[in-house]
């Protein structure tokens, strides 16, 4: 079984889908724009359409929208691609550095990926119910991502019942919504996922923007999922609610600064932190010259920058102290010139 540590980093994903519109060529060009993002996998979607759909499936509103179709079948039968596609695309992609992912939606295409010898297995929201292709896939003792999307908390506790061997098991927060709006969201729903079940928690967007995967990798998710497309403006069902390169790139740079801002939870002081204490703090500072032997009253002291003498909390404990040396006027107090 493939090991991912996700205490290392987010594993991030570019969904590259159906957004290949068919040609393995556009796939190709798609591939290494998303290696260039610094992404660690790019996946697909692997189905027999006829093994998917009904004749009579229509399509959703954005996709029908998008694509000019009303036909399921028809849209998805320009949308499959074939065994040896798919294997040049994984030997692309691992040429690129990639690991290459793919979501079956039918056992025909868990054989086929299987052929293909994938490391583990992405499976869509809309399968969260189904156990028997759930059962088949857990039967190739490979990992396995599942999304969430139009499920409810009950829904989810009872895929993940289902589901005995837990490990290697990753579950994605999702809103099924092409896009997904801001107010419909609801990224709390992570920390809910990491109370109820004992498995990694990540995040599978549809949202316009890079905002959302961003904060939900500050919540802790470690998986981050998010369709990439070369040109919104192209034809398919899934260009318009995806991110370009320049947008994905954003994103996975931004995610990698909040891991290494996000730190160890132990509270430490770096060097330029300890230069600016030093200078923004205060300390205890003489009004006025002072001879040896004087006893320190209120009056004579003031609280003043820098930080580099005697605390101003403990400014109870320098009244009533003794100088041992002459001081001068605005001289910054140190324990050593008091007795």
């Amino acid at each position: 079984m493939v090991n991912i540590n996700f205490n290392d980093s987010t594993f991030i994903i570019a969904e590259i889908g159906v957004n290949h519109n068919g040609s393995v060529e556009l796939a190709k060009k798609m591939i290494k724009s998303a290696s260039d993002c610094g992404v660690d996998a790019v996946k697909f979607q692997t189905f027999v359409s006829e093994d998917l759909v009904s004749e009579n499936a229509k399509t959703a509103e954005y996709q029908e929208k998008n694509t000019n179709e009303n036909s399921q079948l028809e849209m998805l039968k320009k949308l499959e691609l074939s065994y040896e596609d798919f294997f040049e695309l994984k030997k692309y992609a691992e040429k690129c550095g990639l690991m290459f992912l793919s979501s079956p939606f039918d056992f025909k295409s868990v054989d086929l990926l299987e052929k293909l010898d994938v490391s583990l297995y992405k499976l869509g929201s809309g399968e969260l119910t189904n156990f028997e292709l759930i059962d088949y896939v857990l039967k190739t003792n490979k990992p396995l991502i599942l999304s969430t999307g139009m499920a409810t908390l009950d829904e989810i506790k009872e895929t993940y019942d289902f589901i005995k061997n837990k490990d290697g098991l990753v579950i994605l927060h999702c809103i099924t919504g092409y896009p997904t709006s801001f107010e419909e969201a609801n990224l709390n729903f992570i920390k809910t996922l990491q109370k109820e079940l004992d498995v990694p928690i990540g995040f599978s967007d549809h949202s316009p923007g890079i905002e959302l995967p961003i904060a939900a990798v500050a919540l802790g998710a470690c998986v981050v999922e998010k369709h990439f497309t070369l040109d919104k403006t192209l034809e398919g069902p899934d260009h318009k609610a995806s991110l370009n390169p320049e947008e994905f790139k954003a994103m996975v740079d931004a995610i990698r600064n909040v891991e290494v801002a996000m730190g160890d939870g132990i509270r430490k002081f770096s060097e330029n932190e300890k230069n600016i204490k030093k200078v923004a703090r205060k300390s205890i500072i003489l009004n006025n010259d002072i001879k040896k032997g004087t006893v320190l009253k209120k009056e004579m002291l003031s609280i003043k920058r820098p930080g580099t003498g005697i605390e101003p909390k403990y400014l109870n404990e320098v009244i009533g102290k003794i100088a041992n040396k002459d001081l001068n006027s605005s001289v910054i107090l140190q324990w050593e010139d008091l007795e």
